[in-house]
């Protein structure tokens, strides 16, 4: 695996080495991570990983400066894992001056859930990722780049903003790798404390029963969400949304159309700890 630092040595490394297969990460990786550099080195002529954890995309309060850094086993998960190039620049490679354009993303799509929540985020991600693809396919004449589901709208942002800037750019969505017990694999799992973490897969029952609950109860989606909500609170949850979306654009199915394709998503604090989950339905 070869490690480049600079954008001019990235683009180096791969010059006419055919289209690349991306997987842009912060770093800290575990099996999710390493299934997307599986399916990038299957989807591309090479395969390339980034990790950059972006200051963009983190509010005042969140764990910038805590964010886990483990850069020694990162790399020897990605090299065992195939991956062939590695761009990891420091923060003076990627914004050699203060980073005052940026990609603003569709407040229809970016304004709901997590961007309710984290305002700014998705702003802070289209921003990096934008000037990531920059790096990496500016020379190529496009390629894929490889996402996770579990960041469900992360995905969905990112696939409208590559269609909005035409970019030749294939998204390729990846489902959620989970541990035994279903919990959806996340660097932010490191953060639970033994008790938190057996019963962290709450969060993923929770959608589960409310994906069922969607099928087969014709009460308002409200009031499910509202009841799936509670239940979580009441086993000492701190719920920021459990809700059910139409697939295409994250907007709530109106009342009479659930046989279209689904999602449910939510985002709770356990403890000290935000944790996300989706699942298609």
């Amino acid at each position: 695996m070869q490690i480049t630092r600079t954008i001019a040595e990235l683009r180096a490394a791969l010059d006419q080495r055919g289209r690349p297969a991306f997987v842009p990460t912060m770093g800290n990786l575990h099996d999710g991570h390493l299934s997307l550099v599986r399916t990038a080195r299957a989807r591309g002529d090479i395969s390339v990983a980034s990790i950059f954890v972006n200051r963009l995309q983190f509010l005042p309060h969140e764990d910038f400066d805590s964010y886990p850094r483990t850069w020694k086993a990162d790399c020897a998960k990605l090299e065992a894992a195939g991956c062939d190039v590695l761009f990891a620049p420091r923060e003076q490679a990627l914004y050699p001056e203060p980073q005052v354009f940026k990609v603003v993303p569709d407040p229809l799509i970016a304004n709901i859930l997590e961007g309710e929540f984290r305002p700014g985020f998705f702003t802070g991600v289209c921003t990096v990722v934008m000037k990531l693809f920059s790096c990496v396919f500016a020379t190529t004449g496009g390629g894929v780049a490889v996402f996770g589901k579990k960041d469900y709208q992360q995905l969905a942002v990112i696939r409208r903003m590559v269609q909005q800037f035409a970019l030749p750019i294939q998204i390729i969505g990846v489902d959620t790798a989970r541990a035994h017990d279903g919990l959806a694999l996340s660097s932010r799992n490191g953060y639970l404390s033994v008790q938190e973490r057996q019963k962290a897969v709450e969060l993923s029952n929770a959608l589960q029963e409310l994906a069922c609950e969607t099928c087969i109860n014709q009460r308002p989606l409200a009031e499910l969400e509202a009841a799936a909500i509670e239940a979580l609170r009441d086993k000492g949850w701190m719920p920021d949304y459990l809700t059910v979306r139409m697939r295409e654009n994250l907007l709530p199915p109106q009342e009479g159309m659930r046989e279209v394709p689904l999602v449910a998503i939510g985002a709770a604090r356990l403890g000290n700890t935000r944790l996300i989950d989706c699942l298609e339905f």
